[in-house]
């Protein structure tokens, strides 16, 4: 490896660092950046949808915008209101939660189980099962306060959408092909957030019809959570059902406990490993390797919605780089091939 190679290398990780470093100190306006642009992408799908359906351009984005911004603030208003009540009932919930670890473990010493009771009732604390999601909400909750904010955002980039394509046709007038591999970046980008923001939906909609239908307690709370940790893989999941689960034990019995898992399991699994490889393509799945780093990176960089972020940021890079020949081997590590040949 020749010096001005090594030197090249020093050069990028340098700036890597400086970048990431600057995205962590102005976190709070990245945030919405990354936001805006991400929510922008799929907005502008639906706006080019309607107006193929020969509806006014701007009809068509008064309305989508008004449609987004009420359903938030309804979801908002009611996730608050719930969120407030079940802090209230915290307490209680933790002391019924107790009396059944109690009970099972005096069941187990019925059996001759020796237990050190205290011990666990002392590394047990039922408030950490909810601070997880307490604190998510949150910073959600710190989030909609600059809703206004964001909503200007997203209003200024799509007006800005169609001279930004004329402005790039004439810079890359002269060079037809990287033109191409900006429009195929741009569309796997739309059609992943599209498909991403679907599949969430859907989850959270059927986790709170689920719940809805064996009486648990704030059931829309916990379809927006399901609905929110699907765009964290794996983790996101699990911590989105602990509270829907805890809340069984206490109000329901074990065997619905029981089914409820099993299906919050079959929900997952269906969606993530059938749905959205349909109609995302294999070839966007990410490895598990880089799904695991980028959460940590991004969720140190940008905080608790950094998290959320996390895989939408990483899966841009990723098509990002898939769009130009140069950069596809970057793409290749990036990607979860496991079982192909």
């Amino acid at each position: 490896m020749d010096a001005k190679r090594i030197r090249n290398y020093f050069f990028y990780l340098t700036c890597l660092v400086v970048i990431l470093a600057g995205l962590k100190a102005a976190s709070e306006i990245v945030i919405i950046l990354f936001l805006a642009i991400f929510i922008a992408s799929i907005v502008s799908t639906i706006i080019n949808f309607l107006e193929q359906k020969r509806i006014p351009k701007i009809l068509s984005y008064l309305v989508v915008i008004g449609i987004f911004s009420l359903i938030t603030l309804l979801l908002s208003y009611i996730v608050n209101i719930s969120l407030k009540d079940f802090l209230t009932n915290l307490p209680q919930y933790e002391k019924q939660l107790q009396g059944l670890v109690v009970n099972t473990i005096a069941l187990g010493e019925s059996y001759g189980i020796e237990v050190d009771k205290k011990t666990i009732m002392e590394a047990l604390s039922f408030s950490s099962f909810f601070g997880i999601t307490t604190n998510v909400i949150g910073s959600i909750g710190t989030f909609l306060s600059k809703f206004l904010l964001l909503i200007i955002g997203i209003a200024f980039i799509l007006a800005e959408s169609k001279s930004f394509e004329k402005k790039l046709k004439i810079i890359f007038e002269k060079e037809k092909d990287k033109l191409e591999h900006f429009n195929l970046f741009s569309h796997n980008i739309k059609n992943y957030f599209l498909v991403k923001t679907f599949t969430s939906f859907l989850t959270g909609f059927l986790i709170a019809i689920i719940l809805i239908f064996f009486d648990i307690n704030y059931p829309i709370l916990w379809g927006v959570i399901a609905m929110l940790f699907n765009f964290i893989p794996v983790v996101g999941s699990i911590i989105a059902a602990i509270p829907a689960v805890l809340l069984s034990l206490v109000g329901a019995d074990i065997n619905t406990t029981i089914i409820l898992i099993i299906l919050y399991v079959a929900i997952n699994i269906s969606i993530s490993n059938i749905i959205e490889p349909k109609f995302m393509g294999k070839e966007l799945g990410l490895s598990p390797l880089i799904i695991f780093f980028s959460l940590i990176l991004w969720g140190w960089v940008l905080g608790i919605v950094g998290m959320f972020l996390a895989v939408p940021i990483t899966m841009t890079l990723k098509i990002a780089f898939n769009s130009n020949s140069s950069t596809k081997w970057i793409s290749l590590l990036m990607s979860d091939v496991g079982g192909k040949k």
